[in-house]
């Protein structure tokens, strides 16, 4: 016999706030948050919630939980994906992944809180969000280390974090940061990103086409080749303010 109560159809879900981030487009947002420290973001709450009284007591914490939708996957799933870390190409269950294509979309990331603007309404500044601009959040709360911190745990197919490559910057690249108030930061966030390989995981060497990924307010385009010992490094040919 089946006991368990009727569960509703669906549940009604409100976005808190909105993210508004270093991505203005989703390729090249680093797998996961905290690989790129430069990327800067900001959770802008919505009303009713902006009311400061919501966040009191939130800047005793160093990190917060930010559970949201995404937004820009498709609805569809299917019960296996391919997992970039296993190369695109071997299968693992959805609930054995961190897959953006999941059946209600949702999304946990682990964030660094800067500050708090309460000058008008609500806003969390935020380092090391992994977080599309414009994406839907649900709902926040703070890390506490001493619960949720297990350095025992094990971690499958990603036991540690990804290798990353060399990435350099061509001069007329560095020409372009050094007119920049932001070309420090703006050169970091470069690295960062692209030190992930931003490529298909089914990439893989020196390629001769050149990708494009949009940071801030800049499309910055590279291509992969092959230096002198044979490794694989990202090159930033152009930077081109759109």
């Amino acid at each position: 016999m089946n006991d368990r109560p009727a569960l509703p159809d669906a549940f009604d879900l409100t976005p808190v706030g909105v993210i508004e981030s270093d991505f203005p487009d989703k390729f090249g947002i680093p797998r996961q948050p905290g690989l790129a420290s430069e990327a800067r973001a900001s959770l802008v709450l919505l009303p009713p919630f902006d009311d400061p009284l919501t966040v009191r007591g939130l800047d005793a914490f160093s990190h917060l939980w930010l559970t949201f939708v995404f937004h820009q996957s498709p609805e569809h799933w299917t019960p296996l994906v391919r997992p970039p870390r296993l190369g695109g190409n071997a299968r693992v269950g959805v609930f054995a992944s961190r897959s953006t294509h999941r059946p209600n979309r949702l999304g946990l990331s682990l964030v660094e809180l800067v500050d708090i603007d309460t000058e008008r309404g609500v806003r969390l500044i935020l380092r090391g969000a992994d977080l599309v601009s414009g994406t839907p959040v649900l709902d926040l709360k703070p890390y506490l280390p001493w619960a949720e911190s297990r350095p025992e745990a094990r971690a499958g197919f990603a036991p540690e974090a990804p290798p990353t490559l060399a990435v350099a910057l061509s001069p007329a690249a560095e020409a372009v940061l050094t007119r920049r108030e932001d070309g420090d930061s703006l050169r970091a966030l470069i690295r960062q990103v692209l030190a992930q390989d931003p490529r298909p995981a089914y990439r893989r060497g020196a390629e001769e086409r050149v990708y494009g990924v949009r940071l801030r307010d800049v499309d910055v385009r590279f291509r992969a080749q092959t230096d002198a010992a044979g490794e694989t490094r990202l090159e930033v040919v152009e930077i081109v303010t759109m």
